[in-house]
């Protein structure tokens, strides 16, 4: 017996070793691609004088600029965002039980972009420029974010407690409530002059250029307060995954975590959207790569996520700087690709999270 059971404690031993391994070369990979990209642009940069830019060595002050006021703010931002949002569409795809919950499938970045748009446009928190819009006051915009986020999140919770918590309800809801958001954006845009409707328009397109070190250092609160808030409760999601019944059975409390997670979740998407734009798919891909690798256990998958969204976003973001150069793509458009043939291929496989 002590023989079997010590084998037992091998492979197991084994198997979450194999997981840390899977994160920590995910890790790495994050920390050299973001290095490659602080090099790469249209003042292209050796790796060298990177490195010992930002070990504090100056090599030319036009080098530091770069790297300390534009690119860095921007590749810490692509990593933040990406670890946020693939976070909060790995805890969404748990407490809903739905392969295809995401922020912006579920029509929750939707909303956030017109709560955005309308506090910019209408409660004066943003000035028009004559490429964008600046936020004059994060919080209030975040604010209308979040209001009309958790209004979807709260819409989806009520028809999925009446009609049953199923794939296509959730999922039918979150599209209705995406198109709505969408037509009141566009609403907005009708009545606004021509400077205000090219701003907006540009606004809405998610890219990471735009952020400062002072919207990443909000953006970083947030993601780390909800990714914390995740982590204490992974227990509880892999509870909820085998069934409401069983979760229930062992004293979780699901209606409560499924509304505190939701909650967290479209505050993440709000403040993502209220400062970077609609970044669609990276909530929807991320936690399903991380569960090809990682499996489905929440003490892994949660860290899994977080890497792989930071990856993700990280590498499109680099790549649409370089795409057209010199002018730089929205990330938003490549995560687009990426995500339309995923998330057909997720439909198409019909893959039920187990």
């Amino acid at each position: 017996m002590d023989i079997v059971e010590g084998d037992i404690a091998g492979r197991y031993r084994e198997h979450t070793a194999k997981k840390a391994t899977y994160i920590m070369a995910g890790i790495a990979m994050v920390l050299g691609i973001s290095v490659l990209s602080i090099a790469t642009g249209t003042v292209a940069m050796p790796v060298t004088d990177v490195i010992c830019t930002l070990a504090g060595y100056s090599i030319s002050t036009t080098y530091d600029s770069i790297v300390w006021n534009i690119r860095l703010p921007q590749i810490l931002t692509a990593i933040v965002a990406g670890a946020g949002l693939s976070i909060s569409g790995v805890v969404m795809q748990s407490i809903l039980r739905n392969p295809l919950g995401s922020p912006f499938t579920l029509g929750i970045s939707s909303a956030s972009a017109f709560g955005a748009a309308f506090a910019i446009m209408l409660l004066g928190t943003g000035s028009a420029g004559k490429t964008d819009i600046i936020v004059n006051n994060p919080y209030i915009t975040t604010i209308a974010a979040f209001s009309s986020a958790m209004l979807v999140t709260f819409v989806i919770l009520m028809f999925a407690r009446i009609r049953g918590n199923t794939s296509e309800t959730m999922i039918l809801i979150g599209v209705a409530m995406g198109s709505l958001f969408s037509a009141g954006t566009m609403f907005l845009q009708y009545f606004a002059d021509e400077t205000q409707l090219a701003s907006i328009v540009f606004w809405t397109f998610g890219d990471t250029a735009r952020a400062s070190w002072s919207e990443l250092g909000l953006v970083t609160v947030i993601v780390g307060f909800t990714t914390i808030y995740f982590s204490l409760n992974r227990w509880k999601y892999n509870a909820i995954d085998a069934g409401d019944d069983i979760a229930k059975g062992l004293g979780v409390d699901v209606d409560k975590v499924r509304l505190r997670g939701m909650m967290c979740a479209s505050l993440v998407t709000a403040t993502t959207v209220a400062f970077l734009g609609v970044i669609g798919f990276v909530g929807l891909i991320c936690p399903h790569m991380a569960r090809r690798t990682i499996g489905d256990d929440h003490r892994f998958l949660l860290s899994g996520s977080i890497v792989a969204g930071s990856l993700l976003l990280l590498s499109a973001d680099t790549v649409a700087r370089i795409i057209i150069q010199p002018y730089q793509l929205p990330v938003a458009v490549l995560t687009s690709f990426l995500g339309a043939p995923a998330f057909i291929y997720l439909i198409l496989k019909g893959r039920r999270i187990r």
